[in-house]
């Protein structure tokens, strides 16, 4: 029997490997949890450090240093990317035809202001079309079903923004098709942009365009959600390098599977042209397409880092080596 450990997070293809046991932690006893929800996971570690390795968001893990005694450091395993110019969602009613249209509006945002798919499209926004947060006004809810308070960790609000919590059944999606709301930032996709109703669009429709000429321009695959661990099992060196190995061979386990697939045109997976896909991806993004590691992934890094403190939720402007166990910072 190994070490015993407590792992969470939720059910992605890239953590399968870890959970059928194809993949082993070395030295390790590894019981896996997971939640309803992925918010569910944070809530548990952060609260009461439920799990010893856990899956958290980005922004999420950042506020904790914001603590008086931070419990955790990151492990650089990102289970969760997602490029996010096509997570600003506009009413076609308002005129806004354009990112320079945003400035002085009422925009929705899911859950925090400053959830992981809100930093980085502000973050885009303004370097990139003079976006300014602290020109608009911000109400910040859930979308499609009742969200509860995130009242577990730090919710800093900036100077001089107009930031205002809506209740727990206030529906965002419905707020922006109404026109309440001019827009809304949102990792989840709205209800009544997925039924296509006619008054609600993204603010760049053909939003895999120019994503991809992001990543051809930046080199930058924006990271949702890490891996913690709590601090003093960071100390351990050969643990932390463990966990950080079989969250990589699991990782490589699936894209093995993808790739090998694409001899038979992944007849697996009911996605039609995923192949094609796949190949286009490997292309653009490389054979490694969701790659684990500091050196891969600095600049993703650094700008994320860079954008949480501009918009005023990290007091500090924090560098990697503050938050990330410093037995990996050589990865």
């Amino acid at each position: 029997m190994g070490r015993k450990l407590d792992i969470a997070f939720w059910n992605y293809d890239r953590g399968r490997a870890l959970r059928d046991g194809d993949v082993k932690v070395e030295g390790v006893d590894a019981t896996f949890h997971s939640g309803r929800i992925v918010v569910d996971i944070f809530e548990a570690m952060v609260k009461s450090h439920a799990y010893d390795v856990s899956e958290l968001g980005v922004t999420y893990f950042l506020r904790t240093l914001e603590l008086n005694d931070p419990p955790f450091l990151a492990i650089p395993v990102f289970l969760v990317r997602s490029f996010r110019h096509s997570a600003i969602y506009i009413n076609k009613t308002k005129g806004i035809e354009g990112p320079q249209d945003l400035n002085g509006r009422r925009i929705g945002e899911l859950a925090l202001y400053g959830h992981d798919a809100g930093v980085m499209p502000k973050g885009m926004l303004s370097d990139e079309f003079g976006f300014k947060p602290e020109k608009c006004r911000w109400i910040i809810g859930g979308i499609d079903f009742p969200l509860k308070p995130i009242d577990w960790l730090p919710k800093p609000i900036p100077q001089g923004v107009d930031v205002t919590y809506a209740k727990g059944d206030v529906d965002l999606g419905e707020m922006l098709e109404a026109g309440e709301i001019d827009a809304l930032i949102s990792a989840d996709t709205p209800k009544c942009v997925l039924e296509k109703r006619p008054t609600v669009g993204r603010l760049f429709e053909d939003y895999e365009t120019i994503e991809r000429d992001y990543f051809r321009r930046t080199g930058i695959f924006p990271i949702m959600h890490l891996m913690v661990i709590r601090k003093e099992l960071a100390k351990e060196t050969e643990l932390v390098r463990a966990v950080y190995k079989a969250f990589c061979e699991a990782k490589d386990f699936i894209i093995k599977q993808l790739v090998q697939g694409m001899t038979f045109n992944n007849m697996t997976l009911m996605i039609p042209w995923l192949t094609n896909q796949i190949s286009r991806d490997r292309e653009l993004l490389g054979d490694d397409w969701w790659p684990y590691g500091i050196s891969a992934n600095r600049k993703s890094l650094d700008t994320y880092l860079r954008y949480h403190h501009e918009q005023g939720l990290s007091k500090q402007r924090l560098t990697i080596e503050d938050v990330f166990v410093p037995t990996l910072l050589d990865t």
